[in-house]
């Protein structure tokens, strides 16, 4: 038997204000597959990651995970499926090593604590120097931030991996090494919001683009 789509959009539509983000949208993605979501502010690709975290509900349509629907009760458990790395991640006051080894501290996350012994190994290949470790979120960069993000969700190893313009801070060297590093991934689903266009985003095996917002100067 086939496996279910990691995720699909049936139909879903986004509103804010009166205002229409989104009107029939569909999209099913491949077990394992890259998927880019590219189109100008406004138009809804950060909007669709929060509605599969549950944080927004679509005005109509329905959308699944691992061929769940997605409800206000499965949302709880689905979510364990997921890992995010935002745009602009909140290390807070703690020290970046401190940040990536909490979540191995819950109960839900104790089978797993032996993938950070992959940490050593993730951090060049992001160009990151592991004394970076031992500083606090609020003395790194929006750029550190963001490796140390990714860092932090490749270690948790989801099945599936949402990633909001994961490089916008980044120097071109370093926003080709977690491209790179995104290419060299295997097994996993990958949705990403980005702006970036063109041969940067060769390793993805499509790229789905967002017309517009109907109003101008909407939310993204």
């Amino acid at each position: 038997m086939a496996s279910p789509p990691p995720i699909e959009f049936d139909r879903v539509s986004l509103a804010f204000d009166g205002r229409t983000l989104l009107r029939d949208f569909s999209l099913r993605l491949a077990p394992g597959e890259k998927v880019v979501l590219a189109g100008p502010s406004g138009s809804g690709k950060s909007s669709l990651l929060a509605c599969l975290l549950g944080f927004l509900r679509p005005a109509a349509g329905q959308i699944a995970i691992q061929g769940e629907p997605l409800t206000p009760k499965s949302i709880w458990h689905l979510r364990r499926a997921l890992a995010l790395v935002q745009q602009e991640p909140d290390i807070g006051e703690q020290t970046a090593e401190a940040w990536i080894r909490e979540p191995f501290t819950f109960r839900a996350n104790e089978a797993l604590r032996d993938r950070l012994d992959r940490l050593p190994g993730l951090l060049p290949r992001l160009r990151l120097d592991p004394a970076l470790l031992r500083r606090k979120g609020t003395d790194l960069s929006g750029g550190e931030k963001q490796r140390i993000a990714l860092v932090a969700a490749l270690l948790l190893d989801r099945p599936v991996l949402l990633l909001d313009e994961p490089a916008s801070a980044l120097d071109p060297d370093s926003r080709q090494a977690v491209y790179d590093c995104l290419a060299g991934l295997s097994g996993q689903t990958l949705l990403m919001v980005s702006h970036d266009t063109g041969p940067a985003l060769d390793f993805a095996d499509r790229t789905v683009r967002l017309a517009p917002p109907e109003v101008p100067h909407g939310r993204d």
